[in-house]
């Protein structure tokens, strides 16, 4: 996953993100924060740019304080393949098993996907 920090470049994802509203609308928000000073410590990644299949946001990890709060371990997330949300929560670094997190999104087929892989990882979803 690839972190942007270029104003152009979340300029233009703001851009791309409001043509899909409602479905882009859990990761539209932070962009605009991001974008707009960051007072929130939260950051922007995407899988390739500017041809990105996902978007995700989260606070930084040094911000992160415990391990276990969900609430401050929010991913907010938009994907126009489920193939990129099922490989993100698999196999990448920006979402770790080693923290509780809860991850927010308007999309048919998030929850199945959660389901599924924490199924094949023996966790616990709620």
């Amino acid at each position: 996953m690839q972190i942007l920090r270029c104003p152009a470049q979340l300029q233009l994802l703001e851009e791309t993100l409001r043509k899909s509203l409602p479905s882009t609308l859990p990761v539209l928000g932070t962009v605009m924060t991001v974008a707009r000073g960051n007072p929130a410590s939260h950051e922007v990644l995407v899988d390739s740019w500017p041809h990105f299949s996902i978007v995700l946001t989260r606070l930084r990890p040094e911000e992160h304080r415990d391990p276990m709060d969900y609430y401050t371990n929010q991913l907010a997330v938009f994907y126009r393949d489920k193939g990129a949300l099922q490989a993100l929560l698999e196999g990448t670094e920006a979402v770790t098993q080693a923290r509780a997190f809860q991850i927010l999104g308007m999309q048919d087929g998030l929850d199945e996907a959660v389901q599924e892989v924490a199924s094949a990882r023996g966790l616990k979803v709620e």
